[in-house]
């Protein structure tokens, strides 16, 4: 692989991103703020706060902005720790959509879904026409992207050296845990680094055998945008964000025993057989509705153990009480 092919993956992948970033933006001003309101307020129980985090994440194409926003939300005392971990169990599930919608294969039709949009954005008066283009438009170089990126992926089925280091991830799964988690945490992008490892799958660079477990890195990668935002936001945001990466640690821990206990990957590759795409797509659609189930009954532990990683502070005059107290016992 030169450095016109990295710079083609690079390239591709800016494309990708900003794509999909335009298209999110673009549904969420066509919505309006509605969505910010659905999202504050129909967080009432678990099961509606997953509910509205998987329509939300589905909307916008990112469970980061989703995350980020009720991280925002909880600083601002507009939800508290059991409503923010319901729209996050459900921004996970929501999330999966953009690697089934690149295991569709519609590359041929970005082009005219670029043209469409930008002919939208630029000459339709009407806001709501021109919202829509902007998603067009942004669907178009989401797919171009991935275009880009798969022309350059294409090389590394000529490099054994490239065949030889992915297999390692099957007989090494940790190392695929680690690869997965590294590389969504650089981009930021869980639906970026999946569909890059869709592409290196329809090449046939790497198996489902050992894709399956950069995906559970993946996972746990796209925590750290959460963790970024809720730097200086007080302990209410970086609950939740802890919330986000425990409820991913523990999905991946989970879904690692099923995959090693269970032929989970042969049943898989039986859905879907031939369609390396899909079945990446599949088995990240599977590990986000596994995590879901299984951790949901137990949200209300979940809280408790943030809660007391990240305990309340003490007010400072308690603090000097007790100090005072202490000093004049030893007196």
């Amino acid at each position: 692989m030169t450095w016109q092919d990295l710079a083609l993956l690079g390239g591709g992948l800016g494309l990708f991103l900003f794509g999909m970033k335009q298209m999110g933006d673009g549904l969420e001003r066509a919505a309006g703020d509605s969505l910010r309101r659905f999202l504050e307020i129909l967080t009432c129980s678990r099961f509606l706060g997953l509910l509205v985090g998987l329509v939300f994440t589905m909307v916008v194409q990112s469970s980061s902005a989703t995350t980020v926003m009720v991280v925002g939300f909880v600083r601002a005392g507009l939800m508290d720790l059991h409503q923010a971990a319901g729209v996050i169990f459900g921004a996970n599930i929501g999330t999966t959509i953009t690697a089934q919608l690149i295991a569709l294969q519609v590359s041929d039709a970005a082009p005219v879904l670029l043209l469409a949009g930008v002919l939208l954005h630029c000459f339709c008066r009407r806001r709501f026409l021109q919202d829509l283009g902007g998603v067009l438009a942004g669907f178009g170089m989401l797919f171009l992207g991935l275009t880009l990126m798969g022309e350059a992926a294409s090389k590394l089925r000529d490099m054994p050296e490239a065949a030889d280091f992915l297999a390692v991830f099957a007989r090494t799964p940790v190392l695929g845990i680690l690869a997965g988690l590294a590389v969504t945490a650089v981009i930021q992008s869980s639906s970026a680094s999946v569909g890059l490892l869709q592409l290196l799958a329809a090449q046939g660079v790497i198996g489902l055998d050992g894709a399956i477990f950069v995906v559970m890195g993946q996972n746990i990668g796209t925590t750290v945008t959460a963790i970024l935002a809720s730097a200086g936001g007080g302990k209410a945001a970086r609950r939740a964000a802890l919330l986000h990466l425990l409820f991913n640690v523990f999905g991946t821990v989970l879904f690692f025993a099923l995959v090693r206990l269970l032929p989970v990957t042969a049943w898989i590759a039986a859905l879907t057989p031939g369609n390396p795409m899909r079945q990446i797509a599949n088995a990240h659609t599977l590990f986000n509705v596994c995590s879901v189930a299984a951790l949901l009954p137990f949200l209300d532990p979940l809280v408790r153990l943030t809660e007391k990683l990240i305990p309340e502070e003490r007010p400072a005059s308690a603090r000097a009480g007790r100090r005072k107290a202490f000093r004049e016992g030893d007196a």
